[in-house]
């Protein structure tokens, strides 16, 4: 079976669609079975969607994110 540290790293290929069919099952079972690696890869791809949203041009709308980011981190759950 899959390991949590092979699963974080082909979570790249995971997420970009970049796996076989049966790599992607592997990743499945291991997904079901362990709750750290289902929130890890929740992160990613709460992150990559951050990412997406960000602005390609660099200003102060992106001091403005960075400071609206900073301040929801701060907050408690």
């Amino acid at each position: 079976m899959l390991s949590c540290k092979e699963l974080v790293a082909r979570s790249s290929d995971l997420l970009d669609g970049e796996m076989s069919f049966r790599e992607r099952i592997a990743m499945r079972r291991h997904l079901m079975l362990c709750r750290n690696c289902r929130r890890f890869i929740k992160q990613m791809k709460l992150t990559q969607a951050v990412i997406r949203l960000l602005p390609e041009r660099h200003g102060d709308e992106l001091d403005d994110l960075a400071a609206l980011l900073a301040q929801k981190r701060r907050e408690p759950l």
